[in-house]
């Protein structure tokens, strides 16, 4: 049984925990799956750019192969705008795998006052940003590398040289936070519209975020309902900090981080406590240095574990997958079952009149039963009633009436009823592909089953039913009774013009015997022909059934079926893409 007809696993699609773990000197890069023999800083810890490599290794270029394969499968079957953002995340995971994996970029955002510019310039341990309301670099973001061999990375941010700075004024910097990259972004609630692109553009670009946010405006909606919340599948690469907790007395700086906490779990953000994978927490003071080691603490631990880009690319892929999610999951198990196949080809078979066909050919197989086994003078009778009224044997079946469906429109009938029962359960883009193939394939179908309907009359009309073995010997029957009555016939005649001895009896016998022997003859064989004749209009009917079956399968039903062997093809590559397996059966 195939995975459709089992069903599929279609849960919520879960963070891929598992394929995330940081790693050590010798465990292998989460992105190319090759181990570094330099350890994690790769020797000198700066140097040009290392490549990530050919490929994504793993578990994510699984998940990517299979959206790449996903979106080349459904090219034809969904709009442009719905695959849009699959291909970005494409795009992005191969413009990211062809750059440094020594480095990782991390954007640090909030609003107005809430001392991004001090944070980082605490952490580089240098003015790297300018602090207070006006900034010199009218909203650009200004970024800041603790090695070299970032050049390329800030190329695809699109950050030029002149904002590009060095921590401690050009020396070697802190050596926990060997390979960030940091980038200071303008407040994402600027008036000026084009500093919240900018905004939005470098954050859809780098591995990590930090989103600093005081006690004011932590629980301001238009960060948590713009950002946070669209963004809670990458919980494992965001950080969110609390700066300014020098200007909130006694334990209110506690009140207000568990406050937080609330805010992003009502966002859907997993927070990572107690082990857990999920958005680090913290609240620091940049101003008095409170909170700072922690966080560069924990700053550089994720920067030398390597694996933002990774598991950054997942929760885009996450993030696309849950998108996609309406146009490739549908209810149900949808197919086409058998009962529904029969029941098809059951339509088609009225609407070719399979059933009239086959009454039509026993009526012709007694017919000539009747022409090779009746009475002479009777089948004189018929010829002469045939000659005199032309046409009229050829009005055997009763004329349709008005109100009834014609042949087409039965096969529309049947067409639409197969191709709505193929696509319930599924998505509306593949239901609309698999009605549009059945309606493509039926283009031909009145047609192909008219000529079947006509070359199922030929044997009433042209060709003459198989003859029974035992219709010469009703014909010599018949013929002999014929005979006796034309010898007692001439007995008679002899007897009158005196050519023969008179007695009656005798001859009167002989052509009373003559005349009741034809008709039992013929009563006889057409009690013979009863059986046979029904079997030869069930044969006749049961081929016409069949062909019709076989018409409408090669036109219909292997359309329907191709569409949906296409969509199990999608479905496998979406739950690879989504990061669940199909359940076999």
């Amino acid at each position: 049984m195939s995975a459709v007809e089992q069903g599929w696993d279609d849960g919520l699609i879960a963070r891929r925990v598992n394929d995330r773990a940081v790693y050590d000197d010798s465990e292998p890069d989460p992105i190319t799956g090759d181990r570094d023999p330099a350890g994690p800083l790769g020797g000198d810890g700066g140097g040009a750019d290392t490549p990530i490599g050919s490929a994504y290794g793993g578990t994510l270029r699984e998940r990517l192969d299979a959206l790449r394969e996903l979106m080349g499968l459904s090219a034809t079957r969904l709009d442009t705008d719905t695959l849009t953002e699959a291909g970005r995340v494409l795009d992005e995971a191969a413009a990211r795998q062809r750059l440094s994996s020594r480095h990782t970029v991390v954007a640090i955002a909030g609003a107005t006052g809430s001392g991004k510019s001090t944070l980082i310039n605490a952490l580089a341990g240098v003015p790297i940003s300018e602090t207070g309301l006006r900034r010199p670099t009218s909203g650009a973001p200004i970024a800041c590398a603790w090695s070299d061999g970032a050049a390329g990375l800030l190329d695809r941010l699109a950050i030029p040289g002149r904002l590009r700075r060095r921590p401690l004024a050009g020396g070697s910097g802190d050596e926990a936070l060997q390979g960030l990259v940091l980038i200071d972004l303008p407040d994402h609630d600027s008036a000026v519209t084009a500093h919240r692109r900018q905004v939005d553009r470098v954050l859809s670009l780098v591995d990590a975020v930090i989103w600093v946010v005081d006690p004011e405006k932590y629980a301001d909606a238009a960060l948590h309902e713009r950002y946070l919340r669209p963004l809670a599948g990458h919980a494992e690469v965001t950080f969110v900090v609390l700066n300014q907790i020098d200007r909130l007395p006694g334990d209110a700086a506690h009140q207000v981080l568990d406050d937080l906490r609330r805010l992003l779990d009502e966002d859907g953000m997993a927070l990572g406590e107690h082990g857990e994978p999920g958005a680090t927490v913290l609240a620091v003071s940049a101003l008095t240095g409170e909170g700072m080691v922690e966080l560069r603490e924990m700053l550089g631990a994720f920067v030398q574990g390597r694996g933002a880009a990774a598991r950054r690319i997942a929760a885009d892929v996450d993030a696309a997958a849950a998108r996609l999610r309406s146009v490739y999951v549908g209810q149900g198990r949808p197919g086409l079952g058998e009962r529904s196949q029969d029941d098809f080809g059951a339509r088609l078979a009225v609407a070719v009149g399979a059933t009239a066909a086959g009454e039509a050919a026993e009526r012709a197989w007694r017919r000539n039963a009747g022409r090779a086994c009746g009475t002479p003078w009777l089948r004189l009778w018929r010829w002469y009633e045939r000659m005199r009224t032309p046409g009229a044997a050829e009005q055997q079946d009763p004329t349709p009436a008005e109100d009834e469906p014609t042949a087409r429109q039965r096969v529309e009938q049947a067409v639409r009823i197969v191709a709505d029962e193929a696509a319930d359960g599924l998505p509306a883009p593949w239901a609309q592909a698999v009605r549009e193939a059945a309606v493509r394939g039926s283009r031909g179908l009145p047609e192909a089953l008219d000529a079947l309907a006509v070359e199922a009359r030929e044997p009433t009309s042209g060709k003459r039913p198989p003859r029974p073995a035992w219709w010469p010997v009703a014909a010599l029957l018949q013929m002999s009774m014929t005979l006796l009555q034309i010898v007692g016939a001439l007995w008679l005649v002899g007897q009158i013009v005196g050519v023969l001895d008179p007695g009656l009896l005798p001859p009167a016998l002989v052509m009373l015997a003559g005349i009741v022997g034809g008709p039992l003859v013929e009563w006889a064989c057409a009690a013979a022909a009863r059986g046979p004749a029904r079997r030869y209009g069930q044969d006749t009917e049961r081929r016409l059934r069949e062909a019709a079956a076989a018409c409408g399968r090669a036109m219909v039903l292997d359309p329907i079926a191709a569409e949906l062997m296409r969509y199990r093809e999608v479905r496998q590559q979406y739950a690879t893409v989504s990061g669940r397996r199909v359940r076999n059966g």
